[in-house]
């Protein structure tokens, strides 16, 4: 048997110890691009600026504990549009994934035949529970800005086609244009990235209901031309 020589011995220490740091140094720049990307997240660079700061939270004491407050009903497509892009993009890791996911399916299609479709779509929207795990090491939160709500150049041509048995009466499309937000902390120092987006909800309001219901989502950054 050949034993090993001090200075293999030494060498493969060496190499130990260099792998473990490369291994822990992929772990790091991995955690701080989730958190200044978000998973699938756009390639954005950090601020160097302090970050903005987000809007004041709309929260309800429940068992103990702070969940986001439910969408105020309102018979205004535009208003109603507004209310679920904010519910949607405003969000804060200390609290729970599920209540932010659970206050747009308050506002669900009251028939439930795209609830479903809906569930998708707002998964498509939030961290996984993983990641939002992971971001939570490091307080991140998001909001978003929004700067115009219009109604889609091709809808109009949608419920055309559709006919009338196609679709509710007062369904209708909104495509939002904003900024999204996302700010944290890293290594004790505030870092910050804003993306544009855009997307199209789709909604139901007067006559069919008394107030607007949630139907579906586009996929992030492909509204509605």
């Amino acid at each position: 048997m050949i034993r090993p020589s001090l200075t293999d011995d030494l060498t493969r220490r060496r190499l130990i110890a260099v792998a473990v740091a490369v291994i822990f140094l992929l772990t790091c720049l991995g955690a701080y691009s989730l958190l200044v990307h978000g998973d699938a997240g756009p390639d954005i660079a950090p601020h160097d600026s302090a970050p903005a700061s987000p809007p004041a939270p709309a929260y309800m004491h429940d068992e103990g504990r702070e969940t986001p407050s439910a969408l105020p009903p309102t018979d205004d497509p535009e208003e109603f549009a507004r209310l679920v892009a904010e519910a949607l993009f405003n969000w804060d890791t200390s609290g729970n994934p599920d209540d932010y996911t659970g206050r747009l399916l308050a506002v669900a299609d009251p028939a439930g035949e795209e609830s479903p479709g809906l569930v998708a779509d707002i998964a498509n929207y939030l961290p996984t529970p993983q990641a939002w795990l992971e971001l939570r090491h490091y307080s991140t939160q998001q909001w978003i800005d929004i700067d115009t709500i219009e109604v889609p150049e091709l809808w109009p041509r949608a419920v055309a086609e559709a006919g009338l048995d196609g679709l509710l009466p007062g369904t209708t499309a909104l495509t939002i244009q904003g900024t999204r937000h996302r700010a944290g902390e890293w290594e004790g120092r505030p870092v910050a990235t804003e993306h544009d987006v855009a997307f199209t909800v789709f909604i139901v309001c007067r006559p069919s209901y008394p107030r607007c219901y949630l139907l579906r989502l586009s996929r992030l950054d492909e509204p509605l031309p």
